[in-house]
């Protein structure tokens, strides 16, 4: 039996379908985010990208991780980073700042358990062409 080229093309379709349905359904999203890209350049194959992450009271980044490492200065509020083994790994106010570590071993979330926005400025140092954070599933948290 031959398919025909519209048989492979709606089969290959569906398999589509079905693979971004189960990937979208184990992400944990975002709220209450808002960003803006301040600088952007490639070096080698290295992208370095300078950004303003503001957190709403109640938001969260949702759990996630990067492809290259991270360096962040909180400008104003109070961070709450937290490990995939749901304990928290970073604290302070303005001025303090973090290390996000890369790859799929190092998830982790922020969130914005305070009562004024919360605003970072994020130096990204990714591999050229990366996302500037790759979903993942919530570890096992009772939060996201």
């Amino acid at each position: 039996m031959t398919l025909g080229f519209r048989g492979v093309v709606t089969g290959l379709a569906s398999v589509a379908l079905v693979g971004s349905l189960a990937a979208t359904a184990h992400a944990t999203p975002s709220e209450g985010i808002t960003a803006v890209i301040l600088s952007r350049t490639t070096i080698g194959d290295t992208d370095y990208i300078l950004r303003e992450i503001t957190i709403a009271p109640g938001g969260s980044t949702g759990w996630h991780y990067h492809d290259g490492t991270l360096y962040a200065l909180v400008r104003q509020g109070q961070i709450s980073h937290y490990r995939s083994d749901c304990a928290v790994d970073q604290t302070g106010g303005p001025g303090s700042a973090f290390v996000e570590r890369a790859g799929a071993g190092n998830v982790h979330l922020e969130r914005n358990l305070g009562t004024e926005p919360q605003i970072l400025d994020v130096l990204y140092v990714l591999p050229a062409g990366s996302p500037l954070s790759e979903d993942a599933p919530n570890p096992g948290c009772p939060f996201s």
